[in-house]
């Protein structure tokens, strides 16, 4: 986006290096809440009835009927932007980064634009597209919720569940 057009005094001021920070703080908290980096192991895992995968920049939540992907993408276009997490909730299994797409393939079921906003001094909040603004452990629990709404919209007698094979990664 072109500035040019603005007076200097009312051009906006590029994030400081420590609200960056705070934010990338946020955001690694928020994906620790929802999918944990994980250990080596060698002993097998045992099925669970949603699949966290991490990645660079996000998460996905993967149930046996749904899924749901959380990516973080800093710093936007525009000089004020810090970044944009983006949420998606998708019916069928996604496809991760470096797998074989699926021929069922997953549908978008909802995608929500999720910003990060100051709260001082030096923590960040979350808000909606539609205004709603949530804490980090608040937008966790947000997100589970739509997850579990999906799961239940997708499968009423959770019967996927009990017959959806373990994949091993």
């Amino acid at each position: 986006m072109d500035d040019s057009h603005r007076p200097y005094g009312d051009r906006p001021t590029p994030p400081t290096t420590k609200q960056k920070a705070a934010v990338q703080r946020a955001v690694k908290t928020l994906l620790d809440v929802l999918a944990p980096e994980r250990t080596t192991t060698r002993a097998p895992r045992q099925p669970v009835p949603i699949e966290q995968h991490r990645t660079p920049n996000g998460c996905v939540l993967q149930a046996p009927t749904s899924a749901l992907s959380v990516s973080w993408f800093p710093e936007g276009p525009d000089i004020e932007s810090i970044g944009e997490l983006q949420v998606v909730l998708w019916r069928g299994v996604a496809s991760r980064r470096g797998a074989a797409p699926r021929p069922e393939g997953a549908v978008v079921v909802r995608e929500l634009n999720i910003r990060p906003v100051e709260v001082p001094p030096d923590a960040f909040n979350w808000r909606t597209d539609d205004g709603a603004t949530y804490d980090t452990e608040g937008l966790a629990a947000y997100c589970l919720a739509l997850l579990k709404e999906q799961m239940l919209a997708d499968d009423p007698t959770g019967t996927a569940q009990a017959t959806t094979p373990r994949r091993r990664d």
